[in-house]
């Protein structure tokens, strides 16, 4: 029974499992931040482009714009 006790004791791939999952959740963490800041970027880049392309328009006076 010690020798179990001591053999349990000594493991340590529960330790490497628990550090690979969070690992993976900081890597995780970090894309959706990522994504997250390139998706607002997106965002007004491509509603100031609408808004130039509107202006545009309007200035142009084109019919159908």
């Amino acid at each position: 029974m010690v020798n179990v006790i001591k053999k349990f004791i000594r493991d340590e791939s529960g330790a490497t499992a628990i550090e690979y999952g969070l690992i993976a959740a900081l890597i995780s963490v970090a894309l959706i931040a990522g994504a997250s800041s390139l998706g607002n970027r997106l965002g007004a880049t491509f509603n100031g482009l609408s808004t130039k392309m509107s202006d545009a328009c309007t200035n142009a006076s084109i019919s159908g714009c």
